[in-house]
């Protein structure tokens, strides 16, 4: 596709105060590397500021996502990274008590101030004139399209395509795992997505139906919807990380926010049933993942329940490396959500070859095809025996067969495939 292309950067760059990425972060990211680092004619980053959308200098832009990955630390190697030392430990030796790990911040304060210095208030052209011959709008990251305001200057030009990344409808289909405001916020997005988009993107066909739907109330039946199925990030697939010792030591892991639609008092109840039935000779649990909300008979689960102590370690802030290095080590990976919007840890899990023990949802139905364990996620004794029949180091290898092309191609395959998609939308509108 030769048009030229804005990519919206405005949520990316302030997530370099951020740790460690989210699933969307993830999928903001690999995007941003595409949008920026290829060697399309006219492309760049694009801001919105208090004087409104500006398109900033191409190095500018580059440079801002280069800082964020190395405050992620993407770059560090596992045995570089003081949390999984720490990890590992823990999970080597007995304790009476549960550790609760945590990355500090790498100088991302220092590291933005840099940025400015070298570029400046880097407030490029308006987006009307670095398009005013027509292109694209691509927004990956839904910020902030709650505030239609924003997005008033997308109708400045009838050339102009917006084409927004819609990750999941959950706050409208599920809004008792969501904070009270974000059911609203969520249809103000999708209403702008309405009123300006000319196009979708999603990952996956469940998410394409339900968007369907909701397009057509809000009086959008013709807006072209692609599926674009996400794959891990090409660590998760590399033929490293297996440490002898630590996987000799039977450990699970659950990787997700710790908030109500994760389900992890489900685990914790199923943990707290192993130690009494095994004792010392239950396996550990590590739970990666920041705080969030409404998580308190969590806290106090992990705070208060003897039998749990010594038995999970909690992570927050782990570079990638290290995640797939803890990751390839386990005996599974557990998901037991009430609902996800795709499930990227999974994903990651099958490119490294990890079993993965998950909940009987659709979405993923959708990914696994039949190929993943799946358990009811209210069915507390069937993931109790599901964990103990994983036990064993000679437990299968892989999630029951599944392989990394039961969930997307790789991210080359993926960004050809939107290319196309994209280069479909001014053909067809050249023809209306």
């Amino acid at each position: 596709m030769r048009r030229p292309l804005v990519y919206d950067i405005t949520r990316l760059i302030t997530r370099i105060f951020a740790r460690t990425p989210n699933g969307i972060d993830r999928v903001d990211y690999a995007f941003a590397q595409y949008a920026l680092n290829g060697d399309m004619p006219r492309r760049s980053g694009l801001m919105m500021t208090p004087i409104g959308p500006r398109v900033i200098p191409l190095d500018a832009a580059r440079d801002a996502i280069a800082n964020i990955r190395k405050h992620w630390g993407e770059d560090i190697e596992a045995e570089s990274d003081p949390l999984f030392l720490a990890a590992a430990a823990a999970l080597r030796r007995p304790s009476s008590k549960s550790p609760a790990l945590s990355a500090p911040r790498r100088g991302q304060y220092a590291d933005s101030l840099c940025w400015i210095r070298r570029h400046g208030i880097p407030l490029g052209e308006r987006p009307s004139r670095f398009l005013e011959g027509g292109g694209v709008y691509l927004n990956v990251s839904q910020f902030p399209l709650s505030v239609p305001s924003y997005f008033g200057w997308l109708s400045a030009s009838r050339h102009m395509d917006a084409v927004f990344f819609i990750h999941d409808l959950l706050p409208l289909e599920t809004p008792e795992y969501f904070r009270p405001a974000e059911r609203l916020r969520h249809s103000r997005r999708l209403e702008t997505v309405a009123r300006y988009g000319r196009a979708a993107i999603v990952s996956s066909a469940i998410t394409r139906a339900s968007l369907v739907q909701r397009m057509a109330v809000l009086g959008r039946r013709d807006m072209p919807i692609m599926i674009a199925p996400l794959p891990a990030d090409p660590v998760f697939g590399a033929e490293n990380g297996f440490d002898e010792a630590l996987a000799a030591t039977p450990y699970f892991i659950m990787c997700g926010t710790i908030e109500p639609r994760k389900n992890h008092l489900l685990i914790l109840h199923v943990w707290r049933d192993l130690v009494s039935q095994m004792g010392r000779a239950a396996p550990k649990l590590v739970l990666i993942g920041e705080r969030g909300w409404e998580n308190e008979q969590v806290v106090d689960l992990l705070e208060r329940t003897p039998a749990l102590q010594g038995r999970v370690i909690r992570i927050s802030g782990l570079t990638t490396p290290a995640l797939k290095k803890l990751l390839v080590n386990s005996r599974a990976l557990l998901m037991p959500s009430f609902a996800e919007g795709y499930g990227l840890p999974v994903v990651e899990a099958i490119a490294a070859g990890v079993p993965v023990v998950a909940s009987d949802i659709p979405i993923f139905r959708e990914i696994g095809r039949g190929k993943l364990q799946l358990i009811d996620p209210t069915d507390g004794p069937s993931w109790r025996e599901a964990v103990r029949r994983r036990m064993s180091p000679e437990s299968p290898s892989g999630p029951l067969g599944a392989s990394v092309e039961h969930c997307g191609q790789d991210w080359a395959v993926v960004f050809r495939q939107i290319e196309e998609f994209l280069s479909s939308l001014s053909e067809s509108g050249d023809q209306g």
